[in-house]
């Protein structure tokens, strides 16, 4: 008789979730705002399985910055990544253990690019696939515009930024602190033309301008966006061959002692039956290899990309990204040695440097973007050439490749007295435009012979807000060099010990 009530009860109240006790199981998930996708889903886990998900549903970062741990206000928590949450643990010294995790599905961070686009970007390209590095160089000349959710706000978003920054550093490994460079998203970060607090509200103002080139965002998202007719042409999906982020939907439970309702719910999420509606109904691929792949998603995907292991770093690229969102255009001022003894194949090393952070296969992460100011100056034992560029197109970049093919030589070498004359024009630009960054780039390969020394530099007054980074090639005096790229807050790096191209790139343009 009582299992006959019981199977009764459950019958006639399936909608509010009774057990075969006749008690509503309802527990309060703290969950990611994308994942508002799963209505159904989550109707079938009650129907199923007696137990309701009541969502509170928030962008990630918004849900992160309210778990504290040993605080939690909900049962579980269904967020799209926990690394952030991880590293927010960690670093707030909590003793205590962690909340269990399981992840529930898998869905990486990819780049939909319209057709006639990813046809222009990949013209050229001996394998026709794309990377980042492809994508942020197009960015840099003008020439790529994309929307991606804030990186600030939402996981998408800062899953996306650590993914293009991951290869930009190019190790191969989890970023470190040390690979978050000044500058080195800069030019990628030109080509961010749409932004949202969520991944769902980036993607529908996409959908409603239609007139930037692409959509970051995590495939499913993307995969939906095609599927639902609101945009003029499908979306081609490039998986950057650099590598890619994917984020796997973990459940975390908050409150141990709901621990018996939270193995049924993710061992009911992870069952084959269940694994299989998750990515028929919100493409998002399984976590199980028990489930065939839906002929949508393609097999491949190329390499992961590791999410950071330390909080510093996510926070110092987070500041780095927003800090370029609103500051202008940097200006560079570059104080480049035309002595006699740069003739030859060390010239054509400087020229072939030039032309590769103009663009193409190697400028990418490290190049010239459009709206930087550029200043170049020429020298030898007395200034050469001096020219000013802003770089709005093509040809900025043709007109300075130009100015560097000069083949005006000097047979003396003034490199503390050049250097003085960019001190000079950095002081008249910060004061025509005192929220411009200005900083000095100097490259010589050889020991001044001529002018003032490096003792009269040292003591001249001089703007402490700018700062030098010097470039040894050839035979140039590295002590000298060093002195003066630490007493102006700079560095130096030696090119003869790497390429002269490394050697820009490694310090080009950094305030």
């Amino acid at each position: 008789m009582k299992r006959l009530l019981a199977i009764l009860c459950c019958l006639l109240l399936a909608a509010a979730a009774c057990t075969s006790g006749g008690q509503k199981v309802k527990l309060r998930v703290l969950a990611s705002s994308e994942l508002a996708d799963l209505g159904p889903i989550l109707e079938d886990l009650r129907a199923e399985t007696g137990i309701e998900l009541e969502m509170d549903f928030r962008g990630t970062i918004d849900a992160v910055a309210s778990l504290t741990p040993g605080k939690a206000q909900h049962d579980l928590a269904w967020l799209s990544t926990d690394r952030y949450f991880q590293l927010k643990h960690r670093q707030s010294g909590d003793k205590g253990e962690r909340p269990l995790a399981t992840k529930t599905m898998v869905s990486p961070v990819i780049v939909g690019i319209t057709p006639a686009k990813a046809a222009e970007l990949r013209r050229g390209k001996p394998d026709g696939k794309l990377s980042w590095a492809d994508l942020a160089d197009a960015a840099a000349g003008g020439g790529f515009r994309f929307a991606m959710a804030d990186p600030a706000k939402s996981t998408s978003g800062l899953t996306s930024l650590v993914g293009v920054a991951t290869a930009a550093a190019g190790t191969g490994a989890a970023l470190r602190l040390q690979d978050v460079k000044c500058d080195k998203l800069q030019g990628f970060r030109t080509g961010h033309t749409l932004t949202a607090d969520t991944s769902a509200a980036v993607a529908d103002r996409f959908t409603e301008r239609q007139d930037v080139d692409a959509i970051i965002g995590y495939e499913s998202t993307l995969l939906s966006l095609n599927a639902s007719g609101r945009l003029k042409t499908p979306l081609e999906l490039v998986y950057p061959r650099d590598g890619i982020v994917q984020s796997d939907y973990p459940v975390l439970l908050l409150d141990p002692a709901k621990r018996e309702v939270y193995d049924k719910v993710v061992s009911w999420l992870r069952s084959p039956a269940t694994q299989k509606k998750l990515m028929e109904r919100t493409l998002r691929r399984p976590i199980t290899g028990e489930v065939g792949l839906d002929p949508r998603l393609p097999a491949s995907i190329g390499n992961s990309l590791y999410f950071p292991d330390e909080q510093a770093v996510v926070d110092k690229l987070l500041e780095d990204y927003a800090a370029s969102a609103s500051r202008a255009p940097g200006r560079v001022i570059f104080v480049l040695d035309f002595s006699g003894s740069m003739k030859g194949s060390r010239i054509a090393a400087l020229r072939a440097t030039f032309a590769g952070l103009s663009g193409g296969p190697d400028g990418g992460f490290d190049r010239f973007y459009r709206g930087e100011r550029l200043t170049v100056l020429r020298f030898g034992g007395k200034i050469l050439g001096d020219k000013e560029f802003t770089i709005d197109g093509p040809g900025d970049l043709d007109a300075l490749r130009a100015f560097i093919a000069a083949d005006e030589f000097d047979g003396n070498t003034a490199v503390w007295a050049a250097l003085g004359e960019a001190y000079a024009k950095a002081s008249a630009h910060r004061g025509a435009e005192p929220g411009r960054g200005v900083s000095i780039v100097l490259m010589t390969d050889g020991e001044s012979n001529t002018g003032p020394g490096i003792e009269e530099f040292l003591r001249a007054p001089r703007d402490p807000g700018v700062h030098t980074y010097t470039i040894r090639f050839g035979e140039a005096n590295p002590a000298e060099l060093e002195r003066a790229a630490v007493a102006t807050g700079g560095r130096m790096v030696d090119a003869n010990t790497t390429s002269l191209l490394d050697a820009f790139k490694e310090i080009r343009g950094c305030r």
